[in-house]
């Protein structure tokens, strides 16, 4: 039990440093709905965070995956420095080639000059912290990762806060003044992204002291080695970022010019309620991640990664079902702009989702301790097909809820390849009949809840009541092993 202790204490400090940045980023949707003129100003932000998604797996090429990998096996020292200078020469090539396009970049997608600019600046900075981040992570310290992933996005809804609600008061009031002189009006886009800047200027800063004691000794077989790995999770990761964000470029294409990006707008902040999920799962991918790698080589590591997965669906079942349940009481607090609120239904649809996708990165174990990263590579493809092709048929009959069964389709078919091609390249015996049981039921009730008898708490109640006797009837001996061991 020791080891599910450990692994639960670092999920935990994980999740620490997940749920506070998210949910204090999350008052950001309520901030931007209440400010910003329209619908259509935040989609317009939402669609620059997709591209910038898309090019934040595109600066990282693989790399944070290659140190994991090679940081337990190889000489640590090596495979720092190696992947600290490649990382670093590649953001500065970057930079120097896109602040020279960057008119071209602007004209291309119709997007303000200084926007991309600043979304330039916003991808090499992040860019610049993933190996230091890293290092924290490989060696065991999640809270000093904590403290400073929290203070970064502390930081950011600050600034937010300043730019957007208090300067324009300020400036009206010292008219005149220096204050004054930096308030633009109508500027609340571009202050957003400055606001990203600054804080992850300070985030490098911060980290600084990893790049001053790095010896500046790149060991050439060794990146080829870590490349060899990494470039196939690179074209998983910009799959991916296609499955992840990419449904907002498209509507916007798609869907006729005049509501284009106000239905970008609605579609993004009701998604942005899939928040308890979304934090859930990546919470326990940051913790488990360098936790398979670490314990690979155990007798019984293929039991141990089975039980983990059947809790992780245990866990996530409750949430989605109560998030299910209580997602209309959950818009008034962050969403509380009625305008947004007719994208409600897409919201069971991208909890489920990402439901999904934090157990096909459960499973997705087999190929990363097998060395066969191509594999993620082909199903993230397999999804981002998936993804394209339904948006493309799916958006001019139903708009934003086309993306949202296009999303869920994609990361249901990755996670029952990864699953499937998992049990002939390395077989790990799964509790598919209990995983399949909670999985099942909390879809079955999370839906029928919703489409049926939305905000009928009675009706929610009692399903919440139906998986936790399911649960119980199930895991009676375990809870009962716990309760006595306390």
């Amino acid at each position: 039990m020791s080891l599910y202790k450990k692994l639960f204490q670092q999920t935990a400090i994980y999740g620490l440093a997940t749920v506070l940045p998210r949910m204090l980023s999350f008052l950001l949707v309520r901030l931007y709905t209440d400010v910003l003129p329209s619908t259509d100003e935040y989609g317009e932000v939402s669609i620059i965070f997709s591209w910038i998604v898309l090019f934040n797996v595109i600066l990282a090429y693989g790399m944070e995956t290659a140190f994991f990998r090679f940081y337990n096996s190889d000489d640590a020292k090596k495979v720092e420095r190696t992947s600290t200078i490649s990382l670093l020469w590649s953001s500065i090539g970057f930079l120097a080639v896109a602040l020279l396009l960057r008119q071209h970049l602007a004209d291309w997608a119709g997007i303000n000059v200084r926007y991309i600019t600043y979304t330039i600046w916003i991808l090499v900075l992040d860019a610049l912290v993933i190996i230091p981040f890293s290092k924290l992570r490989a060696d065991g310290k999640p809270m000093v990762y904590s403290a400073i992933k929290i203070g970064n996005v502390a930081v950011n809804l600050g600034l937010n806060l300043f730019f957007l609600l208090w300067l324009p008061n300020l400036a009206a009031s010292y008219r005149g003044s220096l204050i004054a002189e930096m308030y633009i009006p109508n500027f609340e886009i571009g202050y957003i992204f400055i606001s990203n800047v600054i804080a992850s200027l300070l985030t490098l800063i911060v980290l600084l002291p990893h790049y001053l004691k790095t010896k500046w000794k790149f060991d050439k077989a060794l990146w080829l080695k870590m490349m060899r790995y990494a470039l196939p999770v690179l074209v998983a990761g910009i799959a991916f970022s296609i499955n992840e964000t990419f449904d907002r470029i498209l509507l916007e294409y798609i869907l006729p010019e005049d509501t284009a990006k106000g239905e970008v707008g609605v579609y993004s902040a009701c998604y942005k309620l899939a928040l308890f999920m979304t934090l859930y799962a990546t919470a326990f991918r940051l913790g488990i991640e360098p936790f398979f790698f670490s314990h690979a080589k155990e007798a019984n590591a293929k039991q141990t990664y089975a039980m983990i997965t059947k809790y992780f669906v245990v866990f996530g079942s409750v949430i989605l079902i109560v998030v299910v349940v209580f997602a209309d009481i959950l818009k008034l607090i962050f969403i509380d702009n009625s305008s947004y609120w007719e994208g409600m239904k897409i919201v069971p649809l991208i909890i489920i989702a990402n439901f999904f996708l934090g157990i096909y990165h459960n499973l997705s174990v087999w190929y990363k301790l097998s060395d066969q990263t191509k594999m993620g590579a082909y199903i993230s493809i397999i999804g981002a097909v998936v993804t394209l092709a339904l948006n493309f048929i799916l958006i001019p009959i139903y708009s934003y809820m086309g993306s949202a069964i296009a999303t869920v389709s994609a990361y249901g078919c990755m996670m029952v390849l990864s699953y499937t091609m998992g049990k002939k390249h390395y077989p790990i015996p799964y509790d598919m009949k209990k995983i399949g049981g909670y999985l099942g039921l909390s879809i079955t009730l999370s839906l029928v809840y919703f489409y049926y008898f939305r905000e009928n708490y009675w009706v929610g109640f009692l399903f919440i009541a139906v998986y936790a006797v399911f649960l119980y009837l199930n895991e009676k001996a375990t809870l009962l092993r716990i309760i006595k061991q306390r």
